[in-house]
Protein backbone atom coordinates (compact mmCIF):
# COMPACT_ATOMS: atom_id res chain seq x y z
CA UNK A 1 0.00 0.00 0.00
CA UNK A 2 1.24 3.49 -0.87
CA UNK A 3 2.04 5.63 2.18
CA UNK A 4 2.09 9.40 1.78
CA UNK A 5 3.22 11.77 4.54
CA UNK A 6 1.82 15.30 4.15
CA UNK A 7 3.80 17.91 6.10
CA UNK A 8 3.13 21.49 4.93
CA UNK A 9 3.81 24.81 6.56
CA UNK A 10 1.01 27.37 6.79
CA UNK A 11 0.14 29.14 3.54
CA UNK A 12 0.50 32.59 5.03
CA UNK A 13 -2.66 34.66 4.96
CA UNK A 14 -4.84 31.89 3.54
CA UNK A 15 -4.46 28.49 5.23
CA UNK A 16 -3.12 27.20 8.51
CA UNK A 17 -0.73 24.27 8.33
CA UNK A 18 -3.44 21.79 9.34
CA UNK A 19 -5.90 23.23 6.80
CA UNK A 20 -3.24 22.93 4.11
CA UNK A 21 -2.48 19.34 5.11
CA UNK A 22 -6.18 18.42 4.94
CA UNK A 23 -6.58 20.05 1.51
CA UNK A 24 -3.55 18.22 0.12
CA UNK A 25 -4.76 14.94 1.64
CA UNK A 26 -8.06 15.24 -0.22
CA UNK A 27 -6.16 15.54 -3.50
CA UNK A 28 -3.94 12.56 -2.72
CA UNK A 29 -6.94 10.38 -1.88
CA UNK A 30 -8.64 11.36 -5.12
CA UNK A 31 -5.73 9.93 -7.09
CA UNK A 32 -4.73 7.15 -4.67
CA UNK A 33 -7.93 6.16 -2.83
CA UNK A 34 -6.29 3.20 -1.11
CA UNK A 35 -3.21 5.07 0.10
CA UNK A 36 -2.30 5.48 3.75
CA UNK A 37 -2.21 9.26 4.21
CA UNK A 38 -0.55 10.74 7.30
CA UNK A 39 -0.98 14.47 7.99
CA UNK A 40 1.80 16.19 9.94
CA UNK A 41 1.38 20.00 9.96
CA UNK A 42 4.70 21.77 10.59
CA UNK A 43 6.04 25.24 11.38
CA UNK A 44 9.35 26.95 12.03
CA UNK A 45 8.71 28.88 15.23
CA UNK A 46 6.78 31.81 13.80
CA UNK A 47 3.06 32.37 13.51
CA UNK A 48 1.20 29.06 13.47
CA UNK A 49 3.59 27.12 15.70
CA UNK A 50 0.96 26.32 18.34
CA UNK A 51 -1.63 25.31 15.76
CA UNK A 52 0.81 23.07 13.88
CA UNK A 53 2.10 21.23 16.94
CA UNK A 54 -1.29 20.77 18.56
CA UNK A 55 -2.67 19.39 15.31
CA UNK A 56 0.32 17.14 14.57
CA UNK A 57 0.34 15.71 18.10
CA UNK A 58 -3.44 15.56 18.62
CA UNK A 59 -2.94 17.91 21.54
CA UNK A 60 -5.28 20.27 23.34
CA UNK A 61 -5.77 24.02 23.25
CA UNK A 62 -5.96 26.18 26.34
CA UNK A 63 -6.68 29.89 26.68
CA UNK A 64 -5.61 32.43 29.28
CA UNK A 65 -6.60 36.08 29.67
CA UNK A 66 -3.45 38.19 29.95
CA UNK A 67 -2.29 41.75 29.39
CA UNK A 68 -1.55 42.78 25.84
CA UNK A 69 1.55 44.78 24.91
CA UNK A 70 0.01 48.03 26.22
CA UNK A 71 -1.92 46.53 29.12
CA UNK A 72 -5.22 45.88 27.37
CA UNK A 73 -6.72 42.45 28.15
CA UNK A 74 -6.26 39.80 25.46
CA UNK A 75 -7.10 36.11 25.27
CA UNK A 76 -4.01 34.11 24.39
CA UNK A 77 -4.10 30.50 23.25
CA UNK A 78 -1.43 27.89 23.94
CA UNK A 79 -1.23 24.14 23.45
CA UNK A 80 -0.62 20.98 25.43
CA UNK A 81 1.21 18.22 23.55
CA UNK A 82 2.60 14.82 24.46
CA UNK A 83 3.48 14.06 28.08
CA UNK A 84 4.13 17.33 29.83
CA UNK A 85 4.85 19.40 26.73
CA UNK A 86 3.50 22.93 26.31
CA UNK A 87 3.81 25.06 23.20
CA UNK A 88 3.14 28.78 23.07
CA UNK A 89 3.86 31.89 21.03
CA UNK A 90 4.99 35.22 22.40
CA UNK A 91 2.89 36.96 19.75
CA UNK A 92 -0.31 35.59 21.28
CA UNK A 93 0.21 37.87 24.28
CA UNK A 94 2.76 40.49 23.20
CA UNK A 95 2.50 40.53 19.41
CA UNK A 96 2.71 43.46 17.02
CA UNK A 97 -0.64 42.51 15.52
CA UNK A 98 -2.28 43.33 18.88
CA UNK A 99 -1.26 47.00 18.69
CA UNK A 100 -2.88 49.44 16.23
CA UNK A 101 -0.40 51.33 14.07
CA UNK A 102 -1.26 54.60 15.81
CA UNK A 103 -0.29 53.18 19.23
CA UNK A 104 2.91 51.35 18.35
CA UNK A 105 5.74 52.52 20.60
CA UNK A 106 8.38 49.99 21.76
CA UNK A 107 9.43 52.38 24.52
CA UNK A 108 6.11 51.54 26.21
CA UNK A 109 5.12 48.04 25.04
CA UNK A 110 5.83 45.19 27.42
CA UNK A 111 6.18 41.40 27.54
CA UNK A 112 4.34 41.30 30.87
CA UNK A 113 1.42 39.43 29.30
CA UNK A 114 3.81 36.87 27.85
CA UNK A 115 5.07 36.22 31.36
CA UNK A 116 1.49 35.82 32.55
CA UNK A 117 0.93 33.33 29.73
CA UNK A 118 3.98 31.32 30.74
CA UNK A 119 2.79 31.31 34.34
CA UNK A 120 -0.74 30.22 33.34
CA UNK A 121 0.60 27.45 31.11
CA UNK A 122 2.92 26.01 33.74
CA UNK A 123 0.80 23.27 35.26
CA UNK A 124 1.78 20.30 37.46
CA UNK A 125 3.50 17.74 35.27
CA UNK A 126 4.88 20.28 32.79
CA UNK A 127 8.37 19.21 31.76
CA UNK A 128 9.04 21.30 28.66
CA UNK A 129 8.04 24.55 27.03
CA UNK A 130 8.51 25.06 23.30
CA UNK A 131 8.30 28.78 22.63
CA UNK A 132 7.99 30.68 19.37
CA UNK A 133 9.04 34.32 19.76
CA UNK A 134 8.40 35.84 16.34
CA UNK A 135 6.18 38.86 15.76
CA UNK A 136 6.70 40.78 19.00
CA UNK A 137 5.61 44.39 19.57
CA UNK A 138 8.18 44.83 22.31
CA UNK A 139 11.75 45.94 22.98
CA UNK A 140 12.03 45.37 26.71
CA UNK A 141 14.49 42.46 26.83
CA UNK A 142 11.82 40.25 28.37
CA UNK A 143 11.77 42.50 31.45
CA UNK A 144 7.98 42.56 31.60
CA UNK A 145 7.95 38.77 31.35
CA UNK A 146 10.35 38.60 34.29
CA UNK A 147 8.18 40.92 36.38
CA UNK A 148 5.13 38.74 35.74
CA UNK A 149 7.11 35.68 36.86
CA UNK A 150 8.12 37.22 40.18
CA UNK A 151 11.36 39.06 39.51
CA UNK A 152 11.59 42.67 40.70
CA UNK A 153 13.38 45.19 38.51
CA UNK A 154 14.22 48.15 40.70
CA UNK A 155 15.48 51.71 40.23
CA UNK A 156 17.97 53.59 42.42
CA UNK A 157 15.22 54.30 44.97
CA UNK A 158 14.20 50.61 45.13
CA UNK A 159 10.98 51.29 43.24
CA UNK A 160 9.69 48.81 40.68
CA UNK A 161 10.28 49.93 37.12
CA UNK A 162 7.19 50.67 35.02
CA UNK A 163 6.51 48.61 31.90
CA UNK A 164 8.27 49.17 28.62
CA UNK A 165 11.73 49.17 27.09
CA UNK A 166 12.59 52.80 27.85
CA UNK A 167 12.31 52.24 31.62
CA UNK A 168 15.29 49.88 31.55
CA UNK A 169 17.60 52.89 31.35
CA UNK A 170 16.81 53.40 35.06
CA UNK A 171 17.40 49.78 36.09
CA UNK A 172 19.61 49.65 39.18
CA UNK A 173 19.24 46.08 40.39
CA UNK A 174 17.30 42.83 39.91
CA UNK A 175 15.75 41.09 42.89
CA UNK A 176 15.18 37.40 42.11
CA UNK A 177 13.91 36.42 45.58
CA UNK A 178 10.30 36.32 44.42
CA UNK A 179 10.99 33.83 41.62
CA UNK A 180 11.21 30.10 42.22
CA UNK A 181 13.53 28.60 39.61
CA UNK A 182 11.96 26.32 37.01
CA UNK A 183 15.18 24.52 36.18
CA UNK A 184 15.95 21.66 36.00
CA UNK A 185 12.38 20.35 36.30
CA UNK A 186 11.11 22.38 33.34
CA UNK A 187 13.13 22.81 30.16
CA UNK A 188 12.48 25.89 28.02
CA UNK A 189 13.45 25.70 24.36
CA UNK A 190 13.01 28.76 22.18
CA UNK A 191 12.56 28.62 18.41
CA UNK A 192 14.89 31.37 17.24
CA UNK A 193 16.24 31.78 13.72
CA UNK A 194 17.82 35.21 14.03
CA UNK A 195 21.42 35.74 15.13
CA UNK A 196 21.17 39.38 16.21
CA UNK A 197 22.95 40.33 19.44
CA UNK A 198 21.10 42.33 22.04
CA UNK A 199 22.58 45.76 21.26
CA UNK A 200 24.56 47.66 18.65
CA UNK A 201 23.99 48.24 14.92
CA UNK A 202 22.74 44.67 14.45
CA UNK A 203 20.90 44.56 17.76
CA UNK A 204 17.23 44.37 18.65
CA UNK A 205 16.55 48.11 18.71
CA UNK A 206 18.39 49.08 15.52
CA UNK A 207 17.18 46.22 13.33
CA UNK A 208 13.65 45.59 14.57
CA UNK A 209 12.72 48.75 16.47
CA UNK A 210 11.60 50.78 13.42
CA UNK A 211 9.00 48.22 12.37
CA UNK A 212 7.56 48.39 15.88
CA UNK A 213 7.21 52.18 15.78
CA UNK A 214 10.61 53.49 16.90
CA UNK A 215 12.12 56.55 15.21
CA UNK A 216 15.88 57.22 15.20
CA UNK A 217 15.85 58.89 18.61
CA UNK A 218 13.81 56.05 20.11
CA UNK A 219 16.19 53.46 18.62
CA UNK A 220 19.15 55.14 20.36
CA UNK A 221 17.22 55.40 23.63
CA UNK A 222 16.15 51.74 23.53
CA UNK A 223 19.60 50.50 22.58
CA UNK A 224 21.16 52.28 25.54
CA UNK A 225 18.42 50.94 27.83
CA UNK A 226 19.09 47.35 26.71
CA UNK A 227 22.83 47.86 27.24
CA UNK A 228 22.09 48.91 30.82
CA UNK A 229 19.79 45.92 31.21
CA UNK A 230 22.52 43.52 30.01
CA UNK A 231 25.04 44.96 32.46
CA UNK A 232 22.69 44.53 35.43
CA UNK A 233 21.67 41.03 34.35
CA UNK A 234 25.34 40.00 34.20
CA UNK A 235 26.13 41.53 37.58
CA UNK A 236 23.02 40.38 39.49
CA UNK A 237 22.16 37.08 37.79
CA UNK A 238 25.59 36.02 36.55
CA UNK A 239 24.33 35.64 32.97
CA UNK A 240 26.22 37.23 30.10
CA UNK A 241 23.62 37.61 27.37
CA UNK A 242 24.53 40.73 25.40
CA UNK A 243 26.64 39.05 22.71
CA UNK A 244 24.85 35.71 22.42
CA UNK A 245 23.54 35.14 18.86
CA UNK A 246 19.77 35.44 19.02
CA UNK A 247 19.75 37.53 22.21
CA UNK A 248 18.21 40.36 20.20
CA UNK A 249 15.28 38.26 19.01
CA UNK A 250 11.82 39.63 19.85
CA UNK A 251 13.13 42.93 21.16
CA UNK A 252 15.65 41.20 23.39
CA UNK A 253 13.24 38.59 24.76
CA UNK A 254 15.74 36.00 23.57
CA UNK A 255 18.18 37.44 26.12
CA UNK A 256 15.49 37.62 28.78
CA UNK A 257 14.46 33.99 28.36
CA UNK A 258 18.07 32.90 28.76
CA UNK A 259 18.64 35.18 31.76
CA UNK A 260 15.43 34.57 33.68
CA UNK A 261 14.41 31.02 32.71
CA UNK A 262 17.71 29.37 31.67
CA UNK A 263 16.20 28.85 28.23
CA UNK A 264 18.12 27.56 25.24
CA UNK A 265 17.79 29.24 21.85
CA UNK A 266 17.36 26.65 19.10
CA UNK A 267 16.89 26.88 15.33
CA UNK A 268 13.16 26.98 14.76
CA UNK A 269 12.51 24.57 11.91
CA UNK A 270 14.47 21.59 13.32
CA UNK A 271 12.93 22.13 16.76
CA UNK A 272 9.33 22.32 15.55
CA UNK A 273 9.59 19.58 12.91
CA UNK A 274 11.08 17.24 15.54
CA UNK A 275 8.35 18.15 18.02
CA UNK A 276 5.70 17.39 15.40
CA UNK A 277 6.74 13.71 15.43
CA UNK A 278 7.57 13.87 11.74
CA UNK A 279 10.56 11.50 11.93
CA UNK A 280 8.61 8.60 13.40
CA UNK A 281 5.84 9.03 10.83
CA UNK A 282 8.33 8.79 7.95
CA UNK A 283 8.83 5.08 8.52
CA UNK A 284 7.61 3.12 5.50
CA UNK A 285 6.62 6.24 3.53
CA UNK A 286 6.79 6.25 -0.27
CA UNK A 287 6.26 9.97 -0.77
CA UNK A 288 6.43 13.16 1.29
CA UNK A 289 4.44 16.23 0.30
CA UNK A 290 5.28 19.59 1.85
CA UNK A 291 4.53 23.18 0.90
CA UNK A 292 3.98 26.84 1.77
CA UNK A 293 2.57 30.00 0.24
CA UNK A 294 5.64 31.17 -1.66
CA UNK A 295 8.64 28.95 -2.21
CA UNK A 296 11.98 30.72 -2.55
CA UNK A 297 15.57 30.57 -1.30
CA UNK A 298 14.43 31.05 2.32
CA UNK A 299 12.35 27.88 2.05
CA UNK A 300 15.56 25.93 1.58
CA UNK A 301 17.42 27.64 4.40
CA UNK A 302 15.59 27.86 7.69
CA UNK A 303 11.95 27.21 6.81
CA UNK A 304 9.96 24.13 7.80
CA UNK A 305 9.48 22.72 4.25
CA UNK A 306 13.25 22.74 3.74
CA UNK A 307 13.73 20.87 7.01
CA UNK A 308 11.06 18.34 5.99
CA UNK A 309 12.80 17.81 2.64
CA UNK A 310 16.20 17.27 4.24
CA UNK A 311 14.86 14.62 6.58
CA UNK A 312 12.98 12.85 3.80
CA UNK A 313 16.10 12.93 1.62
CA UNK A 314 18.11 11.30 4.41
CA UNK A 315 15.48 8.53 4.46
CA UNK A 316 15.62 8.28 0.63
CA UNK A 317 11.99 9.25 0.19
CA UNK A 318 10.99 11.49 -2.75
CA UNK A 319 9.58 14.91 -1.90
CA UNK A 320 6.90 16.90 -3.70
CA UNK A 321 6.49 20.57 -2.76
CA UNK A 322 3.27 22.50 -3.44
CA UNK A 323 3.33 26.29 -3.37
CA UNK A 324 1.16 29.23 -4.22
CA UNK A 325 3.98 30.76 -6.25
CA UNK A 326 7.72 30.59 -6.86
CA UNK A 327 10.12 33.30 -5.75
CA UNK A 328 13.82 33.94 -6.31
CA UNK A 329 16.12 31.05 -5.48
CA UNK A 330 13.50 28.31 -5.29
CA UNK A 331 15.80 26.06 -7.35
CA UNK A 332 17.99 25.55 -4.27
CA UNK A 333 15.40 23.09 -2.99
CA UNK A 334 16.64 20.45 -5.42
CA UNK A 335 19.80 20.08 -3.33
CA UNK A 336 17.62 19.17 -0.34
CA UNK A 337 15.92 16.30 -2.09
CA UNK A 338 12.83 18.05 -3.46
CA UNK A 339 11.92 15.96 -6.50
CA UNK A 340 9.26 18.28 -7.88
CA UNK A 341 7.80 21.73 -7.20
CA UNK A 342 4.26 22.51 -8.32
CA UNK A 343 3.12 26.16 -8.04
CA UNK A 344 -0.54 27.15 -8.32
CA UNK A 345 0.39 30.15 -10.46
CA UNK A 346 1.95 27.80 -13.01
CA UNK A 347 -1.15 25.63 -13.14
CA UNK A 348 -3.47 28.31 -14.48
CA UNK A 349 -4.65 29.55 -11.08
CA UNK A 350 -4.66 33.34 -10.76
CA UNK A 351 -3.84 35.09 -7.50
CA UNK A 352 -7.42 36.16 -6.77
CA UNK A 353 -8.70 32.63 -7.25
CA UNK A 354 -5.96 31.24 -4.99
CA UNK A 355 -6.87 33.74 -2.26
CA UNK A 356 -10.61 33.20 -2.55
CA UNK A 357 -10.58 29.41 -2.75
CA UNK A 358 -7.25 28.34 -1.26
CA UNK A 359 -8.32 24.89 -0.06
CA UNK A 360 -9.95 23.88 -3.33
CA UNK A 361 -7.02 25.20 -5.36
CA UNK A 362 -4.50 23.35 -3.18
CA UNK A 363 -6.47 20.12 -3.46
CA UNK A 364 -6.53 20.57 -7.23
CA UNK A 365 -2.77 21.14 -7.30
CA UNK A 366 -2.23 17.94 -5.31
CA UNK A 367 -4.35 16.01 -7.80
CA UNK A 368 -2.38 17.42 -10.76
CA UNK A 369 0.97 16.67 -9.10
CA UNK A 370 0.05 13.11 -8.12
CA UNK A 371 -1.25 12.30 -11.60
CA UNK A 372 1.76 13.84 -13.30
CA UNK A 373 4.29 11.75 -11.43
CA UNK A 374 4.24 7.99 -11.26
CA UNK A 375 5.25 7.52 -7.65
CA UNK A 376 6.07 3.92 -6.89
CA UNK A 377 6.18 2.09 -3.63
CA UNK A 378 9.46 0.99 -2.10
Amino acid sequence: MLKVVIAPNAFKGTLTASQAAAAIARGVREVFPDAEVVEVPVADGGDGTVEALVSANHGQYRTAEVEGPLGDPVKATYGLIGKGGTVLELAAASGLALVPHSRRDPRKTSTYGFGQLLQAARAPGTVEFIVGIGGSATNDGGAGMAQALGYRLLDVDDRDLPRGGAALARLERIDASGFESWAPAVKVRVACDVTNPLTGPQGASAVYGPQKGADEAAVRELDAALARFADVVERDLGKRVADVPGAGAAGGTGAGLMAFLDASLVRGAPLIVSASGFDSKLEGADLVITGEGQVDAQTAYGKAPGEVAQRAQAARIPVLLLAGSKGAGWEALSTLGVTSVVALTEEGVDLEQALNEPERMLTQAAVVACRRHQWTTN
